[in-house]
């Protein structure tokens, strides 16, 4: 008889942090294969799990349950599976999970999801769901045995800057049956102690795990932090602007910052880190060795 699938709430208990990496599902076969290889790199970390995201609009469903199906069954990591509101009604969302139960998958992260592309706004489809705690709320009334995890946001939620409006919609999220939380990606620690204390205050009592991303091209840095809300610190600005004409100095600088943020994290209690990988394994090999984890 096979083991039960790990569910990532039950890692939080365990001595060391819960170190994940996060892989988004390639568009074509040579680069789901090249991701596999990606994901294989990283095996000798031993993280505690791997998650895949859904494409843009929900683009590229079947391959991340097609992925997270085998990473977890061909290479043993825990996986868990990312599940948006994005172009799905209620009927399709509850197919998608019976998919992924029977393959054995045990975790989801529940995310609204941004708009499609081309659309300024996020629209659910007729008979969707608007909120990810109305997806999170979903899950639970199937009665699968899934931990459920969501997003949360150190600086606010790119479409709304209100944080005691976003903190108000993240409570409502936890208590629809949240288990853990993985923040949005940050360089500034500050940020996310002061989230965490905000939320620790109205009542958020699950683990909160910090989002981390080191820098590896600036341009692609900048424009994801202006496509998700966060931000660069001047600190930080300042050191990439010294290297920017050496690509090799940019990693370097991105290692060394993604680094010190992560020790300085887990030094003051943090639960886990949780890496955004962009599909390669050598920044994130980096810090990880560095950090002796």
């Amino acid at each position: 008889m096979s083991a039960e699938p790990t569910k990532i709430a039950s890692l939080f208990a365990g001595d060391g942090p819960v170190v994940s990496f996060e892989f988004f599902p390639p568009k074509t076969e040579e680069g789901v294969e090249a991701l596999y290889r990606t994901v294989e790199e990283l095996r000798p970390c031993r993280p505690s799990f791997v998650s895949v995201t859904y494409g843009a609009g929900g683009s590229t469903r079947d391959r991340t349950l097609e992925l997270v199906s085998r990473i977890q069954r061909d290479l043993g990591i825990t996986t868990m599976a990312h599940l948006t509101c994005v172009g799905s009604t209620r009927e399709e969302i509850g197919e998608v999970l019976r998919r992924l139960h029977d393959s054995g998958i045990r975790n989801v992260l529940a995310l609204r999801g941004d708009p499609p592309k081309g659309e300024t706004e996020f629209k659910p489809v007729a008979g969707g769901f608007a909120f990810a705690s109305e997806l999170v709320a979903y899950i639970r009334e199937q009665g699968l045995d899934f931990c459920v995890g969501a997003a949360c946001y150190p600086e606010g939620h790119v479409e709304n800057r209100d944080l005691d409006v976003d903190l108000d919609n993240l409570l409502t999220k936890v208590r629809a049956g949240v288990d853990f939380l993985v923040t949005q990606l940050f360089f500034d620690n500050q940020d996310y102690g002061a989230f965490v204390r905000r939320a620790r205050a109205a009542g958020v009592d699950v683990p909160v795990v910090p989002g981390l991303m080191p820098v590896t091209n600036v341009g692609q840095t900048e424009r994801f932090t202006q496509m998700c809300g966060s931000r660069i610190p001047q600190e930080l600005h300042r050191r990439l602007k010294i290297v920017a004409n050496d690509p090799a100095a940019v990693v370097a600088t991105g290692v060394q910052w993604s680094v010190d943020q992560a020790r300085a994290l887990l030094s003051s209690g943090a639960p886990g880190l949780h890496f955004y990988t962009l599909n390669k394994s050598s920044a994130t090999l980096a810090v990880h060795a560095a950090l002796g984890l």
